[in-house]
């Protein structure tokens, strides 16, 4: 086994699809011998850290085997060292014989395979070949990352030596099949789970593949959507209204996962608006919370009422586990995590201690201020923090709140918040941006944050960027598209390939990474509808979901966007 090349590139900016795209995937041969570091190469850098880059993600390589694959799959002869955007071209280190948390020393440097490429679009445009990204999993040669072990010296020419093996002994071409082919097994995900040296990232991707069959997560109670109908509306707070939605004729409703959305479809109009479920989410009814200046849609709706809604949907879910759990929100963010309190109060926390803040600018604006405690003293092993902003004149500290202020890291570490824990947020976005970036600041695994941005107006996919509208240019004459969250519907129009460049195209915020149906970062709900894709997925999503990257509408849809 030896090194080829050593290749590095800086980021810099191309045109792509009419846009600007910053990426450093142009990586060049370097003469000499050049230091690999904890973070990367000599001379090398990455443009988006989030997918590359990092101590996890410090080095990648790729070989030369695969480039004669690529040469006679394609029909090319083009190919230059670091075309696959890999800093170490090497003979030899097959993805399928190499395995994850393996150690090589290279010069007088020692690595550990972490995990495989992450499928990006941009190999796509490296290539010239839109379907890369996809390719490279199907052909089972993604190529792989290393983490620096120790720091050394390397140079083309360098011998390999296999210095320890890893243990579970699962390949990288097995670890990347897991994620992204169909039917993984579930003997191979929990090998997966036991390697110390795979990414947290892929760690996190590994739990959650596993957790269906350990938290029960099923697909949505029915399709679209049906009536129900309002037996009750309260008010909560200062412009805050809860409204009781039960089944028709009346029965128990479908019991939702602690933390779940419906969607409303409001006539005549088409308004779709999302609302978190507040109250216990296996009572029987749906209790939905709503504040005025959120939304007026409501106003004029009274007891006996019918409204259309989808089935409980939404991943931002109780987890489960042993750690400690801690329940952030501010303003009308409480309405999910107070789902969450419920069902912790009925028994699903196991025990687990349970931390309780909360931040409103007052007691007039404090919805559910007697529900929260009674729940929280209902709990063996449970603290309550209430902030308040501007306390009016009558509020008082130790009997409506316990202190003026924020909720922020530091009110956390003051109380003796375990950094140890699973965290569940949710309120404005700018709440939202700050105490994540704290969160981590803090040391807290970016894989034990979970986050919901309440309101129909703020998609959960992103936060918050230019008002959704129209796309450009003339109106299409398809199908009518509606994305919930966004509040926004429009025509079908059939010069975008996917739903993915039709929200993009309307500002609607989206995840995405492949754009060829093998990441699932653009996962959505399906509300209604049909959709037929192109080409299709490598895996089906989830019943009830769609890929947007590779999809287009058959008939009128809804999106969960």
């Amino acid at each position: 086994m030896k090194l080829v090349s050593v290749n590095v590139g800086l980021p810099r900016e191309v045109q792509w699809q009419g846009r600007v795209v910053r990426t450093a995937i142009w990586k060049r041969p370097v003469t000499g011998r050049v230091i690999a570091r904890r973070f990367n190469i000599d001379g090398d850098r990455q443009a988006d850290l989030h997918g590359h880059g990092g101590e996890q993600r410090a080095v990648m390589v790729y070989q030369l085997d695969s480039y004669r694959h690529w040469a006679a799959h394609l029909g090319r002869n083009d190919f230059q060292h670091g075309q696959f955007g890999e800093n170490l071209t090497v003979e030899g280190l097959a993805d399928d014989e190499v395995c994850i948390g393996d150690r090589y020393r290279i010069g007088s440097a020692v690595f550990e395979i972490s995990q495989p490429r992450v499928t990006c679009y941009r190999i796509g445009i490296r290539m010239n070949e839109p379907r890369m990204p996809a390719l490279l999993v199907t052909h089972k040669r993604p190529g792989f990352y290393f983490r620096v072990i120790q720091e050394g010296e390397i140079g083309a020419g360098d011998a390999i030596e296999k210095v320890a093996d890893g243990p579970e002994c699962l390949s990288v071409a097995d670890m990347d099949a897991l994620l992204y082919l169909p039917s993984p097994s579930r003997q191979a995900l929990e090998r997966a789970a036991r390697i110390p040296a795979l990414s947290p990232g892929w760690k996190g991707s590994v739990a959650a593949m596993l957790a269906p069959n350990e938290s029960g997560a099923r697909a949505p109670a029915w399709p679209g959507f049906r009536a129900l109908r309002v037996v009750e509306v309260r008010p909560e707070a200062k412009d805050v209204t809860s409204f009781v939605l039960a089944a028709e004729p009346r029965s128990s409703l479908p019991a939702a996962l602690p933390g779940q959305f419906v969607v409303l479809r409001l006539q005549p109009k088409h308004v779709l608006r999302s609302y978190s479920i507040s109250g216990p989410p296996d009572g029987g009814t749906y209790r939905i919370t709503v504040k005025r200046t959120q939304s007026h849609v409501l106003d004029g709706v009274r007891v006996g009422d019918a409204l259309e809604v989808s089935a409980p949907r939404g991943e931002f879910t109780l987890a489960p586990g042993s750690l400690p759990i801690v329940l952030i929100s501010a303003g009308i963010g409480i309405t999910p995590v107070l789902s969450m309190l419920h069902s912790i109060s009925a028994g699903a926390a196991n025990g687990r201690s349970v931390w309780w803040l909360y931040g409103a600018r007052n007691s007039a604006e404090h919805p559910f201020a007697a529900e929260t405690r009674h729940l929280v003293a209902s709990l063996p092993n449970a603290h309550s923090y209430v902030l308040y902003s501007r306390p009016g004149p009558d509020d008082r500290a130790g009997q409506h709140f316990d202190a003026e202020g924020r909720v922020d890291v530091a009110t956390l570490q003051r109380l003796g918040v375990p950094q140890q824990a699973e965290f569940y947020l949710c309120g404005p976005a700018r709440f939202l941006t700050d105490l994540t970036g704290a969160l981590r600041s803090w040391g807290v695994e970016r894989s034990r944050i979970h986050r919901e941005i309440f309101g129909p107006e703020i998609a959960p996919a992103a936060g918050v960027g230019k008002a959704p509208h129209p796309p450009a240019g003339a109106a299409g004459s398809g199908p009518s598209v509606s994305f919930s969250r966004s509040g926004l519907t429009v025509p079908w129009n059939p010069r975008y390939k996917s739903l993915l460049e039709f929200a993009e195209a309307c500002d609607v915020p989206v995840k995405w990474s492949c754009r060829t149906g093998v990441c699932h970062n653009c996962e959505s709900a399906l509300l209604d509808g049909s959709v037929r894709y192109e080409p299709d997925p490598l895996v089906e999503p989830a019943a009830g979901n769609v890929l947007i990257c590779c999809s287009r509408p058959q008939s009128e849809i809804d999106l969960d966007l």
